[in-house]
């Protein structure tokens, strides 16, 4: 029998063209340790993709936008992303970083470029090969 997939929510959520995106913390054992990614995470049992994008951005950002409407999937071999896409509504200074080591508006550029400039960190960091492949998909049709 094969086993399910791993299924995540994971939103592109954009403001004046550049890309809301987390510096992942540098934990042992997290994908994508000290990477930048997007705001999301797994589902919950009998979660669906809505339910769980929405909790997930309440619990890592305090924020949930007005808009914010289904992409599509992307697939890796055991996951399935679900992906949700909206404008950001408020500044940064209106979220609250509940998950994660920084948090920046990342613009198309830097997206394509694959790294970015993080305050916190005082370093660039690479973005996650998933994650940079979804903004670029988002940026691609034309969204943000």
């Amino acid at each position: 029998m094969d086993a399910q997939p791993t299924e995540v929510a994971l939103a592109v959520l954009y403001r004046e063209n550049r890309y809301l995106m987390q510096l992942r913390d540098r934990i042992p054992g997290i994908l994508y340790p000290g990477f930048w990614g997007l705001f999301g995470g797994h589902l919950e049992p009998d979660e669906s993709p809505d339910e769980g994008m929405r909790r997930e951005l309440l619990e890592e950002i305090g924020y949930c936008p007005p808009e914010l409407h289904k992409f599509g999937c992307d697939t890796d071999p055991g996951i399935v992303r679900h992906i949700y896409h909206g404008p950001l509504t408020v500044g940064l200074e209106g979220l609250i970083l509940g998950e994660g080591w920084d948090m920046g508006l990342i613009p198309p550029e830097q997206v394509q470029e694959g790294e970015a400039f993080s305050v916190k960190a005082n370093e660039v960091r690479p973005l996650g090969t998933p994650h940079q492949r979804i903004v670029l998909s988002v940026l691609n049709a034309g969204l943000g």
